[in-house]
């Protein structure tokens, strides 16, 4: 979910309509049988670093109130605790990774 943000607030998103694209697509596979849904993007142009204007942090938080239900966001999208949250999760969850374009890998 590569969404604009504010340019004084990266907090703010300021256009819901790539997350409004996605939301039949979560929907149906909630709908159909899958037991999570795990959702990854990129946002801005980090460079390999961590850097909090670059967090998919506020995207969580819109998709929660789009979608009507928590999301779990997990800040990484690698390692030990990322695994471990994406090979059991709670049935019918919403998981989102952390930035993908914090590693370069």
């Amino acid at each position: 979910f590569n969404v604009p943000q504010d340019k004084k607030d990266p907090s703010v998103i300021t256009n819901t309509a790539r997350i409004d694209g996605a939301m039949p697509t979560i929907k149906h596979c909630l709908d159909n049988g899958a037991k999570a849904v795990i959702l990854m993007s990129h946002l801005g142009r980090p460079d390999g670093l961590p850097k909090p204007e670059f967090s998919l942090a506020p995207v969580a938080k819109c998709l929660e109130t789009i979608a009507g239900k928590p999301v779990t966001f997990l800040k990484d999208c690698v390692g030990t605790e990322v695994e471990a949250a994406c090979a059991d999760p709670a049935p019918g969850s919403l998981i989102l990774l952390e930035n993908l374009r914090y590693h370069v890998e």
